[in-house]
């Protein structure tokens, strides 16, 4: 048992990486374990730029909630892979804005299942839900998506940082066009991954998070095959951009690593 923690439900193999807690490490959190830190040390041997693309990545997802919420009116979000409660996830962000905003939570991180349940149990306009964000005709079908998002309504499907964790062969492209086919008109998508211009990099960064996630993992694409997954949709200003450069809070924005970067934007259905 050394090697387990346990939730209500779930016993959660220690041993073997988690990206979602991999990536509360890289913010500072604490819900991780040794194995996690392992990963992320080697991680940075790779990119050392790891710990800023996080925190990159988490501020554009404040930027964007924030703008689909205020400038757009929307009203329900799908945060496909949502990975660990953090400061100012989107249900903060949304409901800070407009309090009858409801959230859906995707994951199947055990781990994230039971902090989500607990942080969210008094918020009846919040839910996380148990799923694989590729089972999408599932997650539609789910009782506290039902309840929470009216199809009718303009809805955001959130895929921030998460579509390098899918395989070629689970065809990430495909699984956004799916979704956006279920959304209705005037709904969004916002879609990022990891993206490099260099093969050693991309090589060894994918190589790397495969050993240690035991082929849990996808990989660091190029900006093209990012591109396609949006192939003939109206890519919103400023079009697909390295995230720090998707509307800015202000002129000073970090300096780009050299050795890749997250890359995308947000679409209008």
């Amino acid at each position: 048992m050394a090697h387990v923690a346990t939730t209500d439900s779930h016993i959660i193999d220690v041993r073997t990486p988690s990206v979602a807690r991999m990536y509360d490490w890289l913010l500072g959190g604490i819900e991780n374990y040794e194995s996690d830190r392992d990963a992320c040390a080697a991680l940075l041997e790779v990119a050392p730029s790891s710990r800023e693309m996080a925190l990159t990545n988490r501020a554009f997802l404040r930027r964007v909630v924030r703008y689909l919420a205020q400038e757009c009116g929307v009203r329900q979000f799908l945060d496909h892979g949502s990975g660990l409660p953090t400061q100012d996830n989107v249900h903060q962000i949304a409901q800070s804005i407009a309090p009858a905003s409801r959230v859906v939570y995707i994951d199947n991180d055990p781990i994230v299942l039971a902090h989500g349940r607990t942080a969210l149990e008094e918020n009846n306009q919040t839910a996380v839900i148990e799923a694989d964000m590729r089972d999408t005709a599932g997650i539609f079908a789910h009782p506290d998506v039902k309840r929470l998002i009216k199809p009718d309504e303009p809805t955001a499907a959130l895929f921030v940082s998460v579509l390098h964790c899918l395989p070629d062969a689970d065809d990430p492209g495909a699984l956004v066009r799916k979704v956006a086919r279920l959304l209705a008109p005037g709904s969004f998508l916002v879609v990022c991954q990891l993206v490099s211009d260099r093969p050693a990099v991309r090589e060894g960064v994918t190589a790397m998070m495969e050993r240690a996630t035991h082929g849990k993992w996808g990989r660091v694409r190029e900006k093209e095959e990012v591109a396609a997954y949006l192939d003939g949709m109206d890519v919103m200003p400023p079009g697909l951009v390295d995230v720090t450069r998707w509307r800015p809070d202000n002129e000073v924005v970090p300096r780009r690593p050299e050795e890749w970067e997250e890359w995308g934007g947000v679409v209008r259905l």
